[in-house]
């Protein structure tokens, strides 16, 4: 009892130290908020001046002083998360953050009856505080100072002696875990031995409870995953890792460690491609509690492209049929075929000279083959069109030869050009024939299963061109369809607009008004905020579950990133697209020639070991020989099996069942369905509240959940070729309890285990 009472006063008494320090840097925090308050202010008065350089500088200064009174005034629920205790180093040269520099301990640093004081400590929190003297009160977690303690370990300590992770709600530190870095060593701070709380801050972060939204793992990130947030960023980093190790989380950190370490080169846009909507909703919170926001777009694969968005789901055959390259083939003949729809004229008929001139179908038919010969874009093809048949009809008109001299033959071609251009009948004939085409207008026509046979002609069997041409009559857009329109857009381009004449405004003519008030379009910040609605293409582009990609994907989100730098985070083994090897070469060709850097994760952090033992063996069947990641932590909790009754509801059963893990657990409880059974378990679950959610298959990749509800194994498996892959996914969610419900497809044995399961 006297030493638990020991343990608590210890824990208490650096709890209370803690506190101390974060009272300071709020205190700190506030003066810097008074000082940006200041500042805007004083720019706002330079506006009163009246001179189009003070106009310019007030935008400057109000910009700057926003963006930092905002990340002031963020209140993060654990704004400082992190200590590191260091030995004294081999120099004494500081960064520009105030830390030392030196990576090494001294020479004499620890003596030889291995005792050592402390020579430097440092609070890591989410954005870097200066006291007034300019000395660190904290050092931004992506700063060089901060990388030991994310890459301490106790076999390459460094400086580092004790790690320390605070656990803080708002103004309040509620606990602190610490790690020994050298547990062997006698340290002493402030000539008292330094303490030891807790049992190691990983297994702290990991055992808290889950909501639907992601939160960072900023203060437990651990060596191997910071190794790839601090990578260089030049070529193509890639990272491989299975579920539970942290790909999504570290690719969201190295979003926010790029822009703070070269936040001119990614003044670009940084673009985050999530698989799904849901997965998006799940972590877009994350990056601005790393203290960025604004130069980084998280988008889903089915809302890259600009007034489209993906609200259905394609059947699994028909996925594979419009995900393949192979449909390229089909849509530069659809984006020239759509040209000659029904309603297209076969006879152009003008007057000219005084002579009526017809071009009939076959002329026609020659002059459009002529037309697109070439490569451009469709849509940037009409004026080499309006040509080609102004040449035409000219040729008819019997003018050629007319006269010899050449300026007096080309003032008649001009007058016979603007003579038949004008024309409300050539003009029409040409707006038939040759009509702006649109992505979706171009889509809904491969609807037409009689011409898109055409056009599909010895790429695409009969069978599946009828399912692709019913699969597009339907309403809604799937995120196989979205990257059709993005190719599409490609293959047609955007024909060039007039610039539009600013408008007339009575107030201009008024002496000397444009030189006390300027004309300006858009402030600087308005600027950068249309510029990143209207961007194209980034600086720098991370693909999250990159295995799921189909070619036609790849070549979208290729499109995003031709000049940039690239980060892909994968897992072959969690792959739903069944031809990974055509995948593959799509994607390298979207990366171009640029040199690769591989890093593996290989420490699974969600999962407990009874679940991951229990999805190694999903993932023997899907992919014989790959090895799973490695669980660090056991809650002698096994899986638990349970199996529909002959004659049982099975609504009933899955409600029941996810009622049991929602009272088992504190956080959140996904229940996993194949994918046609997403909208008839969202009704099984109704009313039971919103830490259950149920889900398709194929949605459950990258989120997690304290508990999860696997229904069916069997008729997750046998959606796809790539079945078993997704059931290893979804076996893989759970952070604490898995449960298993078969049905009769499942094959279960006497004890509920599915035959998918067995050993």
């Amino acid at each position: 009892m006297a030493a638990q009472e020991a343990v608590d006063t210890v824990a208490d008494r650096e709890i209370g130290v803690e506190q101390e320090h974060l009272d300071q840097v709020y205190r700190r925090l506030e003066e810097k908020i008074h000082e940006a308050e200041f500042l805007m202010n004083d720019a706002a008065q330079k506006g009163h001046v009246g001179t189009p350089g003070a106009l310019a500088e007030r935008d400057a200064q109000v910009f700057r002083a926003g963006i930092h009174l905002n990340r002031l005034n963020n209140e993060f629920e654990d704004f400082l998360f992190g200590r590191i205790d260091l030995l004294y180093g081999k120099d004494g040269v500081r960064g520009p953050d105030g830390a030392y520099t030196s990576v090494e301990p001294a020479d004499d640093a620890i003596r030889p009856d291995n005792t050592a004081e402390i020579g430097e400590t440092l609070h890591i929190g989410r954005i870097g505080v200066l006291d007034a003297d300019y000395s660190p009160l904290v050092i931004d977690w992506r700063a060089p100072a901060a990388a030991p303690f994310y890459r301490s370990t106790p076999v390459e300590p460094g400086r580092v002696v004790r790690r320390r992770v605070i656990r803080s709600k708002g103004r309040r530190v509620l606990g602190v875990e610490d790690d020994l870095m050298r547990p062997e060593l006698r340290a002493t701070l402030g000539g008292a031995e330094l303490p030891v709380i807790g049992d190691g801050a990983l297994m702290a972060a990991l055992g808290q409870a889950r909501s639907h939204s992601m939160r960072d793992i900023v203060s437990s990130i651990q060596a191997e995953q910071d190794l790839v947030i601090r990578a260089p960023a030049a070529s193509v980093t890639y990272v491989e890792g299975g579920p539970g190790t942290g790909k999504t989380a570290v690719a969201l950190h190295r979003a926010a460690y790029l822009l703070y370490q070269d936040r001119r080169r990614y003044s670009g846009g940084i673009l985050i491609v999530s698989p799904t909507p849901l997965l998006v909703s799940y972590t877009e919170g994350v990056l601005p509690s790393l203290g960025e926001e604004g130069q980084v777009a998280i988008r889903a694969l089915g809302g890259l492209v600009d007034g489209a968005e993906a609200d259905v789901y394609d059947e699994p055959a028909v996925s594979r049929i419009k995900g393949s390259s192979r449909m390229l083939a089909v849509l530069r003949k659809a984006a020239r075929g759509a040209l000659e729809g029904p309603a297209a004229p076969r006879l152009l008929r003008v007057v000219a000279f005084g002579r009526r001139l017809e071009l009939e179908e076959p002329e026609l038919r020659r002059i459009r083959q002529n037309v697109l010969s070439g490569t451009a874009p469709v849509n940037l093809l009409r004026p080499r069109a309006r040509r080609l048949l102004l040449d035409a009809l000219y040729a008819k008109s019997g003018a050629v030869g007319r006269h010899s001299d050449p300026e007096l033959a080309a003032e008649l071609r001009s007058s016979f050009d603007e003579d038949v251009s004008t024309e409300d009948a050539f003009l029409g004939f040409l707006d038939a024939w040759w009509p702006e085409l649109t992505p979706r207008g171009v889509l809904d026509a491969m609807a037409d299963e009689r011409r898109l046979g055409r056009w599909a002609r010895r790429v695409l069997n009969p069978g599946e061109t009828r399912r692709l041409a019913r699969s597009l009559r339907r309403p809604g857009l799937s995120v196989h369809d979205v990257a059709l329109l993005d190719e599409l857009h490609t293959l047609l381009g955007a024909p060039a607009r007039p610039k539009r004449k600013r408008e007339y405004d009575p107030l201009d003519q008024l002496t000397g008004l444009e030189e006390l008030m300027p004309v300006r379009e858009e402030t600087q910040r308005e600027r950068a905020e249309r510029l990143a609605a209207e961007r194209t293409e980034y600086a720098h582009v991370i693909v999250d579950e990159a295995q799921d990609l189909t070619p036609m994907q790849w070549r979208m989100v290729g499109r995003r990133g031709r000049h940039a730098t690239w980060t892909v985070v994968g897992d072959p083994a969690q792959s739903s697209w069944s031809d990974p090897d055509e995948a593959a070469a799509a994607r390298d060709e979207a990366l171009g020639s640029r040199p690769r850097r591989r890093f593996e994760l290989t420490v699974n952090y969600r999962n407990p070991a009874e679940i991951a033992e229990l999805a190694a063996k999903v993932l023997a069947l899907a992919m014989p020989g790959k090895e799973a990641p490695r669980a660090v932590r056991s809650t002698g909790v096994e899986p638990r099996f349970t199996a529909l009754g002959e004659g049982a509801d099975l609504a009933a059963a899955v409600r029941s069942e996810a009622e049991r893990l929602l009272a088992s657990v504190e956080g959140t409880v996904g229940v996993v369905v194949a994918m046609d059974r997403r909208a008839e378990a969202a009704r099984w679950l109704a009313g039971l509240g919103d830490r259950v959610v149920a889900l398709g298959s194929l949605e459950a990749k990258g989120l997690e959940y304290d508990a999860t509800l696997v229904v069916s194994p069997a008729e997750i498996a046998d959606e796809s070729p790539a079945g078993l892959r997704v059931l290893y996914v979804a076996l893989t969610r759970s952070t604490q309890a898995l449960t298993v419900l078969s049905g009769e497809r499942d094959l279960p044995d006497a004890a509920g285990v599915p035959d998918l399961l067995r050993d």
